[in-house]
């Protein structure tokens, strides 16, 4: 993938070590960043849990002493120290350029979680601190880790389904998340959808030119009170002619809604949902089957820890890592697309978002 306005990593300058464990720093131990911090310790070979920082410091020395990590006092102290070798940034979203310039300044790898701004001017302030110092950028777009997800893809670049002519991308969640979380999200599209947006350029290996976006509140008034949307569709034209079609709602009542369709000249391929078993019994009354899983990360753990070995896996090595600068500010362009077609009801190329 290219992104002409992205700024070019040159080659990591990261002090890592090459034969033994990459020791991380998590930045911010709320539900993400508690979750990197378990799964760096328990499930991710080549590397170790260094040490943690939050704002909310009972959490962090909770998270510290259940990994026998240190607690540091301050983001600074975490990003200077000399036991860590990557900062991993899961702080709340307006904070990220700022750290990502930090840790870029201190020569250290970064692996940052989506978005790196809600802001596109931020992005590439980040993202020149990152080409100017030369260390590995990650940003944490799971999906793609995903093994059907990637399974999709794979049959699309290896010509399985032929010329790909549609793709289809599904994505509602169980519920709704708090109104003051939406009131700081960016809106749906940055949120939630930035995700499928990545997923769409993912499978296709093709830019986005054209988003045509149309949005609604039919789950939740205070969202719409709010200035969002909590129901959205989305018709991606990509630079190769293929069109994506993304569907997102804030609310599915049977669980979390995760599905991935390419269509092409020789047939298909898709990823469906995960199911908590695939038994399915059927009587006179009919069939059932087993219940979609509810909650996020009992359908992406795994997706997580695929990231962390493929980063670690290209740090260590000094290889590109997996999703880079292009990946960070590319899915904001169209996710900023998005936004402003719903409010103009009308097609918006992606060269007049920048």
């Amino acid at each position: 993938m290219t992104e002409t306005n992205a700024p070019k990593t040159s080659a990591p300058k990261t002090s890592a070590p090459k034969t033994s464990a990459l020791r991380v720093g998590v930045l911010g131990v709320g539900r993400i960043g508690s979750m990197h911090a378990d799964l760096i310790t328990a499930q991710v070979p080549g590397a170790t849990l260094a040490g943690v920082f939050d704002v909310y410091d009972e959490g962090a020395a909770a998270v510290a002493s259940r990994h026998d990590a240190r607690h540091f006092a301050s983001a600074a102290e975490l990003i200077g120290a000399d036991e860590v070798d990557v900062v991993a940034i899961c702080t709340s979203t307006d904070t990220h350029v700022e750290l990502i310039e930090q840790a870029a300044a201190a020569g250290k790898a970064i692996f940052c979680e989506k978005p790196v701004s809600l802001d596109l001017a931020q992005v590439d302030r980040g993202l020149a601190a990152v080409e100017a110092a030369g260390v590995p950028f990650h940003v944490g777009f799971n999906r793609r880790f995903d093994a059907g997800h990637r399974a999709v893809r794979d049959a699309v670049l290896d010509g399985t389904v032929g010329e790909l002519r549609q793709v289809r991308i599904t994505s509602r969640d169980p519920e709704p998340p708090p109104i003051s979380y939406v009131e700081v999200s960016g809106g749906i599209f940055l949120d939630m959808t930035i995700h499928d947006f990545d997923m769409a350029r993912y499978v296709t290996e093709s830019e986005v030119v054209e988003v045509y976006a149309k949005g609604a509140v039919l789950v939740d008034p205070a969202i719409g009170e709010a200035g969002d949307y909590d129901t959205v569709s989305i018709m991606l034209t990509h630079e190769n002619g293929t069109i994506s079609m993304i569907d997102n709602c804030r609310q599915a009542v049977y669980g979390y809604d995760q599905r991935v369709e390419a269509f092409g000249a020789n047939g298909m391929a898709s990823s469906e949902n995960h199911l908590d078993n695939y038994t399915v019994t059927r009587t006179a009354d009919g069939a059932r089957a087993a219940k979609v899983p509810f909650f996020f990360l009992e359908r992406y753990i795994p997706s997580y820890v695929n990231q962390w070995n493929e980063f670690v896996a290209a740090v260590t090595q000094d290889k590109p890592t997996p999703i880079g600068a292009a990946d960070g500010r590319a899915p904001l362009l169209i996710g900023l697309a998005a936004g402003l077609s719903v409010a103009e009801n009308r097609p918006i190329a992606i060269s007049e978002i920048g």
